[in-house]
């Protein structure tokens, strides 16, 4: 029986232009038979980023397919509303698509990724998301599947402590690397398929999250109406992570990490919810602290950044405004 679901493709740029034509080059090649489209969005890089998009998009004669559109955002909102307004612009010819995928500018979909998503969401009802396996260009596995952050959680990463770790077990937040396809609680969305029923029921992105845990909140408000999160391990994703982001070169928090996992803390588990997990954070970190000055040894941890999570989980201010309901 013939497919006859719709997919839109959404590639988020931030200054890096050639990846991004890259991903949307590979998730082409992956749609072939596949009706819909690819929206690749400039997220008001600034950098010129959008004009060559649009040019080598019109060379390769992209535009003239009606398969591809490429898009201004119009500001620099984040992950979560760069995506919204990609996903916004629905299918390049007009159409509401059935599902959304989300790729990264970094990320480079396997023979048959996008199609083994499909299917997985075809075969399970219960699946409101399906996200891939992700690995390096090196082949290193990437851990993406995930239980939800909880204040046990916390305590038991930063502890970095065997012993802590048996105990809490249950709530460790890295799950280790499914062998098989299985539910999860939340996944990376690096290479994500959503069905857009879904994003009609509980909302787009949150806005208020700049960047980080946005995709945590919007899996956890899935969890709610009983829409589940499934890692597929059968669709295989390249991914070099961070490329727009930077993090595995930080030498210092950026305040917007702290801001969203504040924001993800309040939302879900309330005000006294969000010190509770900051305490077991701080607990965590004494621990570890304690081992490595015995041993003499780096904490590796960035400099400054314990003040910093104390200083933005006491600071007075109400949550920012934030965007959730919006249609595909």
């Amino acid at each position: 029986m013939a497919d006859d679901r719709t997919v839109q493709v959404v590639v988020l740029n931030w200054r890096t232009a050639l990846m991004s034509l890259a991903a949307a080059d590979a998730a082409l090649r992956e749609m072939h038979g596949i009706d819909g489209g690819v929206t690749i969005v400039d997220n008001d890089s600034g950098d010129g980023s959008f004009e060559q998009m649009l040019a080598e998009a019109q060379r390769r004669g992209w535009l003239d397919t009606g398969r591809v559109a490429v898009v201004q955002s119009g500001w620099n909102g984040g992950y979560g509303a760069g995506n919204n307004h990609g996903i916004r612009q629905g299918l390049p010819d007009g159409r509401r698509p059935d599902l959304v995928y989300l790729l990264n500018s970094d990320a480079i979909p396997q023979p048959g990724a996008i199609r083994v998503l499909m299917d997985h969401l075809a075969a399970h009802s219960e699946a409101g998301f399906a996200c891939s396996r992700l690995r390096g260009p090196d082949g290193e596995p990437h851990h993406t599947a995930f239980r939800f952050p909880s204040a046990a959680g916390e305590f038991e990463a930063a502890s970095r402590s065997g012993p802590v770790t048996r105990l809490l077990r249950h709530k460790v937040v890295a799950l280790p690397q499914p062998e098989v396809s299985c539910q999860v609680d939340w996944s990376a969305g690096a290479s994500m398929m959503i069905r857009s029923d879904v994003l009609d029921w509980i909302g787009l992105f949150d806005e208020g999250f700049f960047l980080y845990f946005e995709e945590t909140d919007l899996c956890r408000r899935a969890a709610l109406v009983g829409s589940q999160t499934h890692y597929v391990v059968e669709s295989e994703v390249v991914h070099i992570g961070s490329a727009s982001t930077g993090m595995k070169e930080w030498r210092r928090v950026p305040d917007y990490w702290y801001d969203s996992r504040r924001r993800y803390f309040e939302k879900h588990h309330g005000r006294a919810g969000a010190l509770v997990a900051t305490a077991a954070t701080l607990g965590g970190e004494a621990i570890w602290r304690l081992r490595c000055l015995i041993q003499r040894r780096e904490t590796g941890v960035p400099r400054g950044h314990l003040v910093q999570l104390a200083r933005h989980a006491l600071r007075r201010q109400p949550l920012p405004v934030h965007v959730e309901k919006g249609s595909p």
